[in-house]
């Protein structure tokens, strides 16, 4: 059951799908975790892969830049390909000194002032909440592994420059420990569809201290936030 926007047919992808932003980190993700891997969907270059995790089916699929293209991909997979769990792993700026570069953390909510949840569903809510169910997944896998998981309030924003307003406002205003730009809109299409959604993300940059990763990095080095996404994903 092809759409627009993924090619793959009907049963192509597994009930859980970790999401990436960038197309390469989905495809450094399949090549280097997952075994009997098979590319499913390549529209506009949106890699989407389906293998086995320690023999069980996990899929993995980019999301692209920003809430309009994560509410796309999720929308269709929760609702056209039966698509139960969307486990987001991409990367955040800190906006609190105690969420330093290459931290792991898990959204416990997202704050946006974006209009996407009320265009979408007349929701006009500015706080969304992940699943619980699949937020204590993750939690209780992070401490089996060891894995320093900080819990933190996401700032989903739509904007990537602003001119009229500081960091310090932003992280003021939206009570937010971090940013970044999709989280919002896939946990309310996972509200609207009746699924599950969370948000594990690594620092790659800090506004505190000033401190970033290359672009090369981001794309390579978040292996303990993939690992921590697949031994959960394999419990659902």
């Amino acid at each position: 059951m092809a759409t627009p926007h993924i090619s793959a047919p009907e049963g192509a992808f597994a009930k859980t799908v970790l999401m990436p932003g960038d197309p390469l980190r989905a495809k450094f993700i399949a090549e280097t975790f997952l075994t009997d891997i098979k590319l499913v969907t390549s529209v506009r270059n949106v890699f989407g892969y389906t293998g086995n995790y320690k023999g069980k089916p996990v899929s993995v699929m980019a999301s692209g830049m920003g809430m309009p293209s994560i509410g796309i991909y999720s929308y269709e997979l929760f609702t056209f390909y039966g698509v139960e769990n969307i486990i987001r792993v991409g990367s955040a700026g800190s906006y609190r000194d105690w969420l330093n570069v290459m931290d792991v953390t898990l959204a416990e909510s997202a704050v946006s002032e974006s209009s996407f949840a009320r265009v979408q569903g007349g929701c006009t809510d500015s706080k969304i909440l992940p699943s619980k169910e699949l937020n204590d997944v993750i939690i209780s896998t992070a401490k089996e592994l060891g894995t320093n998981c900080k819990l933190s309030t996401v700032h989903s924003s739509d904007v990537f420059y602003t001119d009229y307003t500081t960091w310090q406002e932003r992280a003021e205003k939206t009570g937010g420990d971090c940013v970044e730009m999709e989280s919002f809109a896939l946990f309310h299409n996972a509200n609207v569809c009746g699924k599950r959604a969370a948000c594990l993300l690594t620092i790659s940059d800090s506004f505190v201290s000033k401190a970033e990763l290359s672009s090369e990095e981001r794309q390579n080095s978040f292996k303990e936030m993939m690992i921590l996404a697949l031994e959960s994903a394999i419990k659902l």
